[in-house]
């Protein structure tokens, strides 16, 4: 009945370890042997999926919240953010001294350097640290921002929601992508490529970023270690990601 089937990463097919269990490895590569094809579609950037993506035997994703589509290869869908609204961003966190990542296609760097924050956040998904340059914005297309702030101050930030969508995924950073940016707009590009509907595809997810992915599809999976807030989105609830989650999710959909 389903065609494809779009993973998350982190907390998905990678747990808190940034381990890929067993049984997600041999599970992904049954499906590919039944036919159906498995693609990444991340919050994470392209150059840090690289050694997953090789893991797996994948090589097709939706990158940087779905600002970033590449089909076997191929790039197929952009979506930057534009400098205007970049250059508001950045002189509002310059004025409360919180510190941006500037995420382009090939790199990624930091207006602040040696930042605690900036650290934390990105040492997080095991991956090494951005470059320092302030100015690369304004030379090369930005897909996604890291807002590096705590909880307490996302408020400051209310005026440019005409312009952003800001998610939170660590205490001390967000997400920042165009408003209506998600996994979504990167997934249905794809599935317009390949001649198939929502209906066709199955979605896993854990996080609030994947809230629209999971409603886009036709069959959206949570994984047994999500956000509470993304449940609803869910058609069904499988197990921890370290419970055969990925596994279990594909024999309910009647994919293994």
């Amino acid at each position: 009945m389903y065609k494809i089937v779009f993973f998350d990463i982190d907390g998905t097919l990678i747990n808190e370890d940034k381990q890929v269990p067993e049984s997600t490895v041999k599970a992904i590569h049954e499906l590919k042997k039944s036919g159906v094809e498995p693609v990444i579609a991340t919050g994470r950037a392209p150059y840090f999926i690289k050694p997953l993506a090789e893991l797996l035997g994948i090589d097709s994703y939706v990158c940087l919240n779905g600002g970033y589509a590449v089909y076997k290869g191929e790039p197929l869908y952009h979506r930057v953010i534009a400098k205007s609204a970049i250059e508001a961003l950045v002189e509002l966190a310059a004025t409360h001294q919180h510190s941006l990542v500037f995420e382009g296609q090939h790199t990624f760097t930091t207006d602040a350097e040696d930042h605690p924050f900036v650290n934390s956040s990105v040492s997080s998904l095991k991956v090494d640290l951005p470059s320092y340059d302030p100015h690369f914005w304004k030379t090369n297309d930005i897909y996604q921002i890291f807002l590096h702030c705590e909880a307490k101050d996302e408020h400051l930030y209310e005026s440019l929601l005409s312009d952003f969508k800001l998610i939170r995924w660590h205490e001390h950073a967000m997400d920042v992508l165009p408003a209506g940016g998600s996994k979504a707009q990167g997934i249905a590009a794809m599935l317009e490529l390949l001649g198939m509907k929502p209906e066709d595809a199955v979605a896993f997810g854990d996080g609030l970023n994947d809230m629209e992915m999971l409603s886009y599809v036709g069959f959206g999976i949570a994984m047994g270690n999500s956000h509470q807030d993304l449940l609803p989105y869910a058609d069904h609830v499988t197990t921890h990601v370290d419970e055969e989650g990925v596994r279990n999710g594909l024999i309910t959909a009647g994919l293994l």
